[in-house]
């Protein structure tokens, strides 16, 4: 039957079936393209990984006065930055761009390098080596900062004890002003960078280096920042409602009798008041001490069996031998970079995760996240995907699946299931909602207010040299309620003490985005698929949500993210899940704070 087709086209369609002059023209750009792509990609992949490993090394051990880290990161980025911002590739990228008979994956993977280009391109190949040798020291002095009280080293994990479980406010303001003292010190390498980033990228024609990150998501630098400021908009209510529930709750609990109008910094259980969670205990719900008692290694190994669960594959064996998981020795010579990171080493098979998990309810929470990025690296590493679109299909997905997964792991039915808590302990379900809520939507105005906003000025409005700290805390009074202990001077970067302004810079809207999928694909996952209420579920098991899952990891970034999302949960990004699933808390908040003075504006509708 198949010959008997081919035969009567060819004599009753002579003309459709014989490949016409545009045809070849379609087919010979067709294979220019791939034979341009496979060409970088081959010479591309281990640049990129001799990259990951001297950054990996620079993030793990970190000496100081050994400037071998700082030499290393240098070399391997100067190599990959020589590659990438090679003008030949900028040429032929372009070149090849403007044919007729591109498939989307093959229009994708030129635009994939366009863009890796304009973060080094040749054309100002001094201040390109310029900015990585400003990074890597950048990262040298935010990593190997030795924090301390009253002269005593400590961890930042030490810091963080103090501001969620100390009631005294004079070791609240120490822990809180040693935490930012960090600030100083990279003040002058964050404007060195603002410069050297701008630039780099101004020689490709963009505007300036928020608007250079925020194009990958296909978005003009006004679309971001209105979508931000949607988001604040929507959950505005409600974080109205949570900050005067803050500001009267604390005082309380430190003795104050003047309820102030802004939240004092050293007030809140984080330094930066971006997750007030700590504020709350829920009574049947406190799982640190069975976390402490089946230990750190339990966390990482317990957060790989809830993923085979859904039908993941196990994490492969150099995962376990190559991660940095727990924190460094109190003996060892050397530091480590605290943050919690995922890796994608090689595009390939070597994922790491750079963590120092120990046995606490952040913790927990945080391996189940960072194994969301893991496993989001291997869905797409597969034959469909090429290695230069192995990401996700936005920034914000990645940030969504690992968070979503981690709201997830702190359900109760979900901790019951593991034998953390007791399914039959009466808890308080208002209060575990009110935890949830002061941890997810207390981020929003930071993260899309305060953050955004800030490198927004920071790189696309040349944000003065003198008023970095002003500005800093302009926006946290404006988006958060939240004012410092006392005036702090331009002899303080209070914004430099968050990891991303110096290393990841420009693109924290990512976290603000992340938190809005998230709840629409938890909601998606409730109501869909378990038929559960989404604010008491149990994933663990149900293999039919990480197929659910792989529809929308496998395919990396070769798919537009704003269609794949509406074809996986049918509906376009926006808070309604946030709103949706914090909806009972709100009358719960208006009755506690009836008769208290409320001092953030009732909307944020002038943003």
């Amino acid at each position: 039957m198949k010959k008997r087709y081919i035969y009567l086209c060819y004599i009753a369609l002579t003309t459709a079936c014989q490949p016409s002059a545009d045809d070849h023209k379609e087919n010979n750009a067709a294979q220019q393209a791939q034979s341009f792509i496979d060409n970088y990609t081959k010479q591309f992949v281990p640049l990129y990984t001799a990259s990951s490993a001297a950054e990996w090394e620079a993030n793990t051990h970190i000496v100081e006065g050994d400037t071998t880290n700082a030499y290393n990161v240098q070399q391997a980025n100067e190599a990959l930055a020589s590659f990438t911002g090679s003008e030949a590739h900028i040429s032929q990228a372009r070149e090849l761009l403007q044919q007729d008979g591109l498939d989307t994956i093959r229009i994708k993977q030129l635009e994939t390098i366009l863009y890796a280009a304009a973060n080094n391109p040749a054309t100002v190949s001094d201040v390109v080596k310029e900015r990585i040798r400003a990074e890597a020291a950048q990262t040298e002095l935010l990593f190997g900062y030795d924090f301390n009280i009253n002269g005593q080293s400590v961890s930042v994990n030490d810091i963080d004890d103090i501001l969620k479980g100390t009631n005294d406010l004079d070791t609240r303001l120490n822990a809180w002003e040693s935490s930012k003292e960090v600030g100083k010190t990279l003040r002058k390498g964050l404007l060195d960078l603002r410069r050297l980033r701008n630039q780099t990228v101004q020689a490709l024609g963009y505007d300036d280096y928020f608007a250079y990150q925020v194009s990958d998501y296909g978005m003009s630098v006004e679309e971001m920042m209105q979508l931000n400021n949607q988001l604040i908009q929507d959950i505005w209510p409600l974080y109205r409602e949570l900050h005067t529930y803050a500001r009267y709750e604390l005082a309380k609990r430190y003795g104050v009798r003047q309820v102030p109008d802004m939240l004092p910094a050293h007030w809140l259980p984080n330094r930066w008041g971006q997750d007030w969670s700590a504020m709350v205990d829920v009574e049947g719900l406190d799982i640190d001490p069975v976390l402490e008692e089946k230990g750190q290694e339990w966390l990482i190994h317990q957060a790989e069996r809830f993923y085979i669960s859904l039908g993941f594959d196990s994490l492969p064996g150099s995962f376990w031998e190559k991660s940095s998981l727990y924190p460094a020795p109190e003996n060892a010579d050397y530091k480590k970079n605290n943050h919690a990171s995922a890796w994608h080493m090689n595009l390939q098979h070597d994922v790491r995760c750079l963590m120092s998990v120990i046995p606490n309810e952040e913790w927990y929470e945080t391996t189940h996240h960072e194994l969301g990025h893991i496993y989001y690296y291997q869905s797409y590493t597969n034959p469909n995907v090429p290695p230069l679109l192995r990401g996700g299909a936005n920034r914000g997905f990645h940030e969504a699946i690992g968070s979503m997964m981690g709201l997830a792991a702190m359900q109760k039915p979900f901790m019951a299931g593991l034998g953390l808590v007791d399914s039959t302990a009466q808890t308080d379900e208002t209060k575990s909602l009110l935890k949830e809520a002061l941890n997810y939507i207390v981020f929003i105005p930071f993260s899309a207010g305060v953050m955004t906003h800030f490198e927004h000025d920071l790189y696309a409005d040349s944000l003065s040299d003198n008023q970095l700290n002003q500005r800093w805390w302009e926006l946290t009074a404006k988006y958060q309620g939240m004012v410092p202990p006392s005036p702090r001077g331009e002899e303080y970067t209070d914004a430099a003490s968050k990891t991303h302004i110096n290393n990841d810079a420009a693109q924290y809207y990512d976290y603000a985005i992340s938190y809005a999928l998230l709840f629409q694909l938890h909601n998606h996952i409730s109501e869909k698929i378990l038929h559960q209420n989404p604010r008491a579920t149990n994933y663990y098991g149900h293999k039919e949500i990480g197929d659910f899952l792989k529809k929308i990891l496998t395919p990396g970034a070769t798919r537009n993210w704003q269609q794949l999302l509406q074809e996986t949960t049918g509906e376009q990004l926006s808070a309604q899940g946030m709103l949706t699933y914090f909806e009972p808390l709100t009358d719960y908040l208006k009755k506690v704070n009836k008769g208290r003075k409320y001092t953030l504006p009732e909307t944020m509708d002038n943003l």
